[in-house]
């Protein structure tokens, strides 16, 4: 999955129980997460942002002590509120959530909606995406979660056609007809690929697109994220199931919504973004539990 931009997402498949907790203890530290009111410990994979200390901020108002610790890997964050080593984190959208749950046996739930980031496609050869030619190469995350929403950014930008319309599961396999030929890389390879030549356009996510110095103005096509398709790219604060009833998650959902926290979010991350405040817990939860059974399903 990021400052909550779009996740740096990790592979999820094969990963060993003894690893995930070897690899926590290394980066975490620190004594176990409790259920005190007075304290939270939360996971993210950018806690020195500048946003978690006016977060930090708006919770000691509320006689909470917030700790965010830095762990930076998707299934360790994820292993550690599983395991109990941190309450809550914040970094990832629903879909990956679904798919740690799937295939860890997890027991994580969402209990608070954050926002949605845009997920574009970026060209430094051609100004609109009528413009790319027959048989031009287009970078895409290669990752399960990010390729099946680049596949429908394509679909919608009038670049491909997928079965049945496509779903957030897509794989290439979907693809009933293509303009562009698609090269799948690394997520941290799309600036590179784009920058180096070896593709005409690339699905780049918001994390890497600043880091590789993409300006908007090279987006050549952008999701509508009001786009109800993107719901399960929403990103969430994320507990274990027995804690969602706690009482510190609707103080920590209502301080990150706060205006001060909302616009170092929007700095940090130059305006490119959609909070979802209207989303409920139960919501998230609804939309969660029909990703899980899609994975399932098509798991057999």
């Amino acid at each position: 999955m990021t400052s909550h931009r779009t996740p740096r997402l990790a592979t999820i498949l094969g990963a060993s129980t003894a690893a995930f907790l070897l690899a926590l203890t290394g980066c975490a530290g620190g004594a176990a997460s409790s259920d005190d009111s007075s304290r939270i410990v939360l996971g993210a994979d950018d806690g020195n942002e500048a946003h978690w200390t006016v977060l930090k901020q708006k919770l000691a108002g509320e006689g909470i002590d917030l700790e965010v610790r830095t762990i930076n890997d998707g299934v360790q964050l994820n292993q550690g509120v599983q395991d109990g080593e941190l309450d809550v984190n914040l970094f990832q959208h629903l879909i990956y959530l679904s798919q740690f749950n799937v295939e860890n046996n997890g027991s994580l739930v969402p209990v608070g909606a954050t926002a949605v980031y845009p997920l574009a496609l970026y060209s430094e050869q051609y100004t609109d995406v009528k413009d790319l030619p027959e048989g031009a190469k287009v970078a895409i995350p290669n990752n399960p979660t990010n390729l099946a929403r680049g596949l429908l950014n394509l679909q919608t930008a009038g670049l491909l056609t997928l079965k049945d319309g496509g779903t957030a599961l897509s794989t290439p396999a979907d693809i009933v007809t293509s303009k562009v030929e698609l090269l799948p890389v690394d997520t941290n390879q799309t600036v590179t690929a784009l920058k180096d030549g070896s593709a005409q356009a690339a699905i780049v996510n918001n994390t890497q697109a600043q880091k590789g110095g993409l300006g908007d103005e090279l987006i050549i096509f952008k999701e509508d994220l009001n786009n109800p398709q993107l719901a399960p790219y929403i990103n969430a604060f994320v507990t274990r199931d027995d804690k969602k009833g706690d009482p510190r998650w609707e103080k920590l959902v209502a301080a990150y919504h706060s205006p001060e926290v909302e616009a170092a979010v929007t700095e940090l991350n130059q305006g490119n973004l959609q909070f979802k405040t209207e989303w409920t817990g139960a919501q998230l939860q609804d939309e969660l539990t029909s990703l899980e059974d899609a994975l399932k399903a098509q798991k057999g």
